[in-house]
């Protein structure tokens, strides 16, 4: 007995190592091929900051433009499907791809080129282009944009959940984004203007 209790011994510290090793390399694997961690509400912040800071004109935006003592050049502007807006005087001028301050500098150019002198415009926009709402949600669809737009908004516009729903996460694409996101229902999540929402279904 004493001889097979001593085998054994022998055994199991031979293989001790291997299994060790063996262990190692699974855990290095599965670290290697992990699904990189969620974003959060935080993160989600920063990012709508970071769009509303930088925000580019594109379809379905509406602006306001005011030329200084120039009432028959001021008014509202929606920009088209062309990405375009039409002004008296100048005529179609891009407006998609830039941003408020960018568009302010082209029309104040375009109105120094042999229309007036020194002109003093003020751009603002008034209608942010709408964002969408996706998957296990009542009433799937394009909704308008409102300031300080939050997931739970979005989801109440949209006629609430359906009982599929999962309610501790939705999935946030953000304009111009390839990838959609991942976001926990941990708080306050903000929307951007034209972000596609998708809400998944809960497992059983």
């Amino acid at each position: 007995m004493a001889g097979c209790a001593a085998f054994l011994a022998l055994a199991l510290a031979a293989i001790a190592p291997v299994a060790s090793a063996a262990e190692a390399t699974k855990v290095s694997a599965d670290a290697a091929n992990s699904t990189p961690a969620a974003g959060g509400a935080d993160d989600t912040f920063a990012d709508v900051r970071r769009v509303i800071e930088g925000y580019k004109l594109g379809p379905d935006d509406h602006v306001k433009v005011v030329v200084f003592g120039e009432d028959t050049l001021t008014g509202d502007f929606a920009v088209g499907g062309t990405g375009k807006i039409s002004m008296p005087l100048i005529g179609d001028l891009q407006a998609a791809g830039l941003t408020v301050q960018e568009l302010t500098a082209e029309i104040g150019k375009a109105l120094s080129d042999g229309y007036l002198k020194d002109p003093k415009v003020s751009v603002e926009i008034i209608v942010y282009r709408p964002f969408f709402i996706l998957g296990e949600v009542n009433k799937p669809g394009t909704y308008p944009y409102t300031n300080a737009l939050t997931i739970q908004n979005a989801v109440a516009t949209a006629g609430g959940y359906t009982y599929r729903a999962n309610t501790h996460k939705v999935f946030i694409k953000h304009e111009g984004d390839k990838n959609e996101r991942e976001i926990p229902l941990s708080g306050t999540v903000p929307v951007a203007p034209g972000d596609t929402i998708r809400v998944g279904e809960r497992l059983f």
